[in-house]
C-alpha cells in the first residue's frame, strides 16, 4: 500500500488546498487529493475544516466510501451532514455498512428518517437492526453486530466446512464460529484455526471451546472493552438473558469504545467541543463556570489588595505580591481544569 504521508499530513494538505485563498489549486487537484485519502484521513480533514469546507469536500467525494467516512466521524459533525443528505441518497449511502455501523447512524437521525430506511430494508435487516437498537447505545447490545456463523454440536467438520465455503465472504474479523443448541442458546465456539487443521470427520462438540464467557446484551461497553483487554479477544459471543446467541462483539467496535472514550474524558477536562468550528455560544457553555470560578477569584483578590491600600502604600514593597496574586489566580484556575 503506498502511503508517504500521515493522516494528519495529508489533511492539512486537502485543507490548505480548499482555502479560499489559496488560488493555486484547482477542484480536479483536490479531487486528486480526496482519492489519494483513505476514509479515516477523509474524516479527520472534514473534522478540521469550517462548515462551508465540509460541504466542499463532501461533494467531492465517491458515492460508495461516503459510509465508511461517515462511521469516522464524531456524533456532533455526523450528525450536521446527515440532516443535509436527502433521505434516499441516504439510504444508498448507508446500506452497504456493516450493521452495527448502520444502527449507530440510525440513532443520531430524526425518526422519520429512521422509519422511512426500516421501510425500505429487507424482512431479516429490520429484525436484526431492530433487535440491536432495543440495546441502549452504550451497552454490549448496542455494539454488537448480528451477522454471526453459528452452528450445531452434533455436526461434522465436514459439514461446517461445506457450508462456510457456501458463503460469498465470512463476517470481518471472524476468528471463530459459535455453537448453539437448536433453541439458539450459546454452548461454546470453535476457531476456525482448528477447523482448518483437524480431521474432517471430527464433530464439533469433540472440538469446541465451552470455557470461554458470553457476554450479556446488557453490559456496560466500557466493560466489554476492559474484558477484550484483559482476554486479548478478538471477537466475543453476546447473549440475551435466555442465554440465547444474538449477536458477536468484534476487536474493531471495541476499539471505537475506547477512543471514544478517551476523547470525551480529553473533552470534558479541557472545555474543547467534537466540532472545532462550532458556534461561540456552544464552546462556551463549557467554560463558563471555570470562567465564573477564575472571575470571582479575581474580584476577592482585588478586593483584599484594596482592603490594605493604605498599608501598601505605606511599605512600598509589598507591591510586589500585586503581580504575583494575580498570577496565582490564573494558575490555580489552570491547575483546577484537569482535576
Amino acid at each position: 500500500m503506498k502511503e508517504t504521508n500521515s493522516s494528519s499530513e495529508l489533511s492539512s494538505e486537502l485543507i490548505s488546498a480548499l482555502d479560499e485563498t489559496d488560488k493555486s489549486f484547482s477542484i480536479n487537484q483536490i479531487k486528486l487529493q480526496l482519492d489519494a485519502m483513505n476514509p479515516s484521513e477523509i474524516a479527520h480533514a472534514i473534522e478540521s475544516s469550517p462548515p462551508y469546507q465540509r460541504k466542499l469536500i463532501w461533494s467531492l467525494l465517491d458515492h460508495d466510501e461516503e459510509g465508511e467516512i461517515l462511521t469516522e466521524l464524531h456524533d456532533e459533525i455526523q450528525q450536521e451532514l446527515l440532516l443535509k443528505i436527502d433521505s434516499d441518497d441516504l439510504i444508498e449511502i448507508i446500506s452497504n455498512l456493516e450493521l452495527d455501523d448502520i444502527v449507530d447512524i440510525l440513532q443520531v437521525l430524526p425518526q422519520p428518517q429512521v422509519d422511512e430506511f426500516l421501510s425500505k430494508a429487507s424482512s431479516l435487516d429490520r429484525e436484526k437492526i431492530r433487535t440491536v437498537m432495543d440495546y441502549p447505545e452504550d451497552s454490549a447490545g448496542g455494539l454488537m453486530n448480528t451477522d454471526i456463523i453459528s452452528v450445531r454440536p452434533r455436526h461434522s467438520l465436514e459439514v461446517v466446512m461445506r457450508y462456510l465455503r457456501s458463503k460469498k465472504a465470512l463476517p470481518k474479523n471472524t476468528d471463530k464460529i459459535f455453537v448453539v443448541s437448536k433453541n439458539d442458546q450459546y454452548l461454546g465456539d470453535l476457531s476456525i484455526s482448528k477447523i482448518l487443521v483437524s480431521e474432517p470427520t471430527l464433530s464439533v462438540r469433540e472440538l469446541m471451546e465451552t470455557d470461554s464467557l458470553p457476554i450479556d446484551a446488557n453490559m456496560n461497553d466500557k466493560e466489554v472493552s476492559i474484558l477484550f483487554e484483559q482476554n486479548d479477544l478478538i471477537s466475543a459471543p453476546v447473549i440475551d438473558e435466555n442465554s440465547k446467541l444474538v449477536g458477536r462483539i468484534t476487536v474493531d467496535d471495541v476499539v471505537d469504545v475506547i477512543r471514544e472514550d478517551a476523547d470525551q474524558n480529553l473533552m470534558s477536562i479541557t472545555g474543547i467541543a467534537e466540532d472545532t468550528f462550532a458556534a461561540p455560544a456552544r464552546a462556551a457553555r463549557s467554560r463558563v463556570v471555570w470562567l465564573s470560578i477564575n472571575l470571582i477569584t479575581a474580584f476577592v483578590a482585588a478586593m483584599t489588595i484594596n482592603l490594605f491600600e493604605s498599608t501598601i502604600d505605606k511599605l512600598v514593597y509589598l507591591a510586589v505580591l500585586m503581580p504575583i496574586v494575580a498570577s496565582m489566580g490564573g494558575v490555580a484556575a489552570t491547575q483546577t481544569l484537569p482535576l
